[in-house]
């Protein structure tokens, strides 16, 4: 085996790094973060740095890249300035309790309960309050693992997770690598199987790779998937045959915006298959659209793990007045004995928002052609891109990625989730309309431009139906024909009608009368 920084850095693949310059200033360790940071955020600097603005800076870059709800600001704002936030105590200005206020671990204690569905009260005592869920997941990388050790995780997931388990606890991560084809146990694309897990363990541990522990993403970033009652308790059972702890992470728990799904929290269990090896994870940056606001709480009924993460919060605490801000916020209960505010004022207004806006980006993917995942959990849509690469490959994606920043669109492509095909991309949908509309507009136009380049590059091949690379045709992925057909002279369609007809609607001042916020 090879060295794990050589292993790690491969492993995360983003781009090649002898790009970059080792510094004599920084310790190998130093120099490995350093590269982890060029490596990751080369998007997000840029958009920082060309940010969009309607009024300072309209042809600047539109984010959505990064999974953020901008949509609640008016009504986080709001209640944030209420009278009942602004209270200053002596105990809110001197050093807490590690795990967090007793007030406030008591009120996630409860919130958890109501939203998560328990079947008894959970407890105080088992709360610990850090910085964010990615303080969270370095904490229990550090924990539960050795240097050198990993987790399993299946993907894509969220790329995140790389530094937070890697930068401080030196734990790597192994891979069930899921895709998008529909055969044996797997029914929907990029469905995760007790059977794909059982693989990637027994391959890392025939590597000599020690695995720790499990993670899972409900609802899940960047597929959107909610599991099943059934799929969790399989998931435990897998985890607790192999002695493995299990990390959940929910943090977009209350992000479900269609009626149609519903979301099965592990707390809501009737039991646990291995309560001990159980934690999970909760924040409001999500869910409440506060991403400004580093708040993540861990749920575990393992004391020895709720005290050793406890002594790393000396490094991720969350000070005084916030704390008292988010335990406001979360027992807003108004006269009745579930939250108010909450459920009738916020939780309403967010998943109204959510689904318009969700919808306006899949409508503009079914008129361009484009296959995605079709789910109603989170703010992300899982695009499939790969008719738009001639080759296939994971180069090719980040050309395509270079292209959309180059148009002044931020995306995230498949690599930064560790797909294992090429050309798969997200796209955050939980802006508001005027940006959407704008941001739609420039990828239209990268798509258009790839394509009439492929279609050049053809054109002196024989018209013939390729169905490879394309997205399987099923009710979990939404598929529109038009831009896959065989394109052969005189082919006109009524789909090429279609697409000229919403061309002109979208050229006409229709979208600007007819806003999401209107339909809602």
């Amino acid at each position: 085996a090879r060295p794990l920084t050589e292993r790690r850095v491969d492993m995360h693949g983003f781009c090649n790094p002898s790009d970059f310059q080792r510094s004599p200033y920084l310790s190998a360790r130093g120099n490995i973060a350093n590269i982890f940071r060029g490596s990751t955020e080369e998007g997000y600097k840029a958009y920082h740095a060309d940010k969009y603005d309607e009024d300072k800076n309209p042809n600047g870059i539109i984010n959505f890249g990064t999974s953020e709800n901008k949509l609640c600001f008016d009504l986080m704002s709001k209640r944030l300035t209420q009278t009942d936030m602004n209270l200053m105590e002596p105990p809110l200005l001197q050093y807490p309790d590690w795990k967090g206020h007793m007030f406030l671990r008591e009120e996630v204690a409860r919130f958890l309960t109501y939203y998560c569905k328990a079947p008894a009260p959970l407890k105080a005592e088992n709360v610990i309050v850090l910085n964010g869920c990615g303080s969270l997941f370095s904490a229990l990388a550090t924990v539960l693992c050795d240097p050198g050790e990993a987790v399993l995780i299946a993907t894509p997931f969220y790329g995140g997770i790389t530094q937070s388990v890697f930068l401080y606890g030196n734990v790597k991560l192994v891979y069930a690598y899921l895709d998008s084809k529909i055969t044996g146990t797997s029914t929907r694309p990029f469905q995760l199987t007790v059977e794909k897990l059982e693989k990637a363990l027994q391959d890392a541990r025939a590597e000599g790779v020690t695995v720790r522990a499990l993670i899972l993403l409900n609802p899940q970033n960047p597929l959107g998937d909610i599991y099943s009652l059934s799929e969790l308790r399989d998931y435990l059972e897998f985890a607790k045959r192999h002695e493995l702890h299990v990390i959940v992470d929910e943090i977009y728990m209350l992000s479900v915006f269609d009626e149609s799904a519903t979301f099965h929290s592990v707390l809501g269990m009737d039991r646990l298959p291995d309560p001990q090896r159980t934690h999970v994870m909760w924040g409001i940056s999500k869910d409440f659209a506060v991403s400004g606001i580093r708040f993540g709480t861990l749920y575990t009924e393992n004391q020895d793990v709720a005290n050793a993460v406890a002594s790393l919060c000396y490094f991720h605490g969350v000070c005084g007045p916030v704390q008292h801000k988010v335990a406001q916020l979360l027992r807003d209960r108004g006269e009745s004995v579930t939250p108010y505010w909450i459920n009738q004022v916020y939780l309403r207004a967010n998943h109204a928002r959510l689904k318009a806006a969700h919808t306006y980006v899949t409508d503009e993917l079914k008129t361009l052609g484009v296959p995605f995942l079709n789910r109603n959990a989170g703010f992300f849509v899982w695009i499939d891109f790969r008719k738009y690469l001639k080759t296939g490959t994971f180069e090719e994606e980040m050309l395509l990625w270079r292209r959309f920043l180059d148009n002044k669109v931020l995306l995230s492509c498949g690599k930064a989730f560790e797909c294992s095909e090429p050309g798969w991309f997200r796209i955050i949908f939980a802006d508001k309309t005027h940006r959407l509309q704008l941001g739609m507009q420039r990828i239209r136009k990268v798509l258009e431009e790839r394509e009439q380049e492929i279609l050049a590059e053809e054109k002196e091949q024989p018209c013939q139906s390729d169905q490879d690379g394309k997205a399987d045709s099923t009710d979990e992925v939404i598929f529109v024909s038009r831009h896959q057909e065989p394109t052969c002279a005189g082919s006109s369609n009524l789909g090429d009608l279609i697409g000229l007809l919403q061309q002109q609607m979208r050229s006409s001042d229709w979208l600007q009368k007819n806003t999401a916020e209107q339909f809602v």
